[in-house]
């Protein structure tokens, strides 16, 4: 009798386990972004590449061409899992902070001192939707 109880609790407890997997896969998966989310998204990665700044990630600086290529392939990454709808999770989950060692990616333009590339990136995104509103107004 032992011995069905602790089959049929270990079953239980499995199941309980697959469905708590399955609810947070399903928690996970987030909607699309918007038309203008993506438009935000393409001007940022094109604001680096034109930017000609360096780009920290890993202890290694690299060009900005290869810096959005790097941000391209984190960010289609995340699109295929449900994980980046915003242009601000864009910038938190794909440009920041480098998924490997934890460390926040740095950009330098022009020989000045390097700044999180998080807050390079947010001010690119204000300024872009600064212009956007202004543009409207016109």
């Amino acid at each position: 009798m032992t011995k069905s109880v602790s089959i049929k609790f270990k079953i239980w407890i499995f199941a309980a386990f697959c469905a708590g997997q399955l609810c947070l896969c399903t928690a996970h998966a987030g909607s699309a972004p918007s038309a203008s989310a993506q438009d935000e998204i393409a001007h940022l990665l094109n604001t680096v590449e034109k930017s000609q700044c360096e780009f920290l990630r890993n202890g290694q600086w690299y060009d900005s061409t290869r810096a959005r290529a790097h941000l391209k392939r984190k960010y289609d990454y995340l699109l295929r899992r449900g994980l980046v709808a915003t242009s601000e999770e864009f910038i938190e989950r794909a440009a920041s902070v480098s998924s490997i060692s934890g460390k926040p990616y740095q950009i330098r333009c022009n020989a000045q001192a390097p700044i999180p590339s998080g807050r390079w990136l947010d001010d690119r995104l204000r300024a872009y939707r600064e212009s956007r509103i202004a543009a409207q107004k016109r």
